[in-house]
């Protein structure tokens, strides 16, 4: 299927979940959604219906989200849509050196779709899957090994700690908070060489695409760079003799 295809189809099913939510006063869900996909959908704000939504991926912060429409304020959006699963070595002493990559490649192993699976958090050999609740159970039934190790799978409940991503600070000095700028700091690279990651469509902003190197970012802003990870744009602290900003960067490890 082409892009433009994959899109429109996009466009036309996310206008279809509103118009039911504002018709018949319920809430409807999307699967999870990538970047992409959820800067399709906030380019479609002036095409929906007035309806309350929420983006959420079952924490603060996550990178692909659902999206809930709802007619009635007193709907708790997402108050069972969303289970995290908790991935376990049986003996982490013996367990491989477990990445994401092979988290999300033994549970697509099982036959599942990726739109049902949110984002995969990894800590100490271990991995915090969100996905729909719907098939939970079935994960949890059938996922027995991940790479080479014998793994079990629990339930977390919504206060869990342990899911909460980390980051590491980053400090240094910017010309400018542009775009192009903040990012070869995040990431320890060149300017110039960050300008095709972002021409060609790399570069996320809140969810948001953005393709211009000059956007100049606001504090509390998140950047998601496909292929080499996300940040928090924290703050610009101070200014250097010679007119550069100290900056503080939150990365997510």
């Amino acid at each position: 299927m082409s892009k433009d295809k994959e899109e429109l189809l996009l466009r036309k099913r996310i206008m279809e979940l509103a118009r039911i939510a504002d018709r018949k006063g319920m809430a409807t869900y999307t699967d999870f959604l990538n970047l992409n996909e959820i800067s399709i959908f906030k380019s479609m704000n002036n095409e929906l219906p007035y309806i309350n939504y929420q983006l959420y991926g079952g924490y603060e912060g996550a990178e692909r989200n659902v999206i809930c429409f709802y007619g009635d304020e007193s709907v708790k959006a997402f108050s069972s849509y969303i289970t995290c699963i908790r991935i376990k070595p049986l003996n982490k002493k013996f367990s491989d050196d477990l990445t994401h990559r092979d988290f999300l490649g033994a549970i697509m192993n099982l036959g599942l779709e990726r739109s049902k699976i949110g984002d995969i958090l990894v800590k100490e050999k271990e991995g915090y899957i969100f996905c729909l609740s719907g098939i939970s159970s079935f994960i949890i039934d059938n996922l027995e090994k991940v790479k080479h190790t014998s793994i079990q799978c629990e339930r977390m409940n919504e206060e869990a700690p342990e899911v909460r991503p980390s980051f590491k600070e980053i400090r240094g000095t910017v010309s400018s908070p542009r775009l192009d700028s903040i990012i070869a700091l995040a990431f320890g690279s060149s300017r110039s060489s960050m300008l095709s990651l972002i021409s060609s469509g790399n570069v996320f902003v809140d969810g948001r695409l953005v393709e211009s190197n000059s956007y100049v970012l606001k504090e509390g802003e998140t950047v998601s760079v496909r292929g080499h990870g996300k940040f928090i744009y924290k703050e610009l602290q101070s200014q250097t003799k010679k007119g550069r900003y100290y900056c503080l960067i939150l990365k997510y490890t």
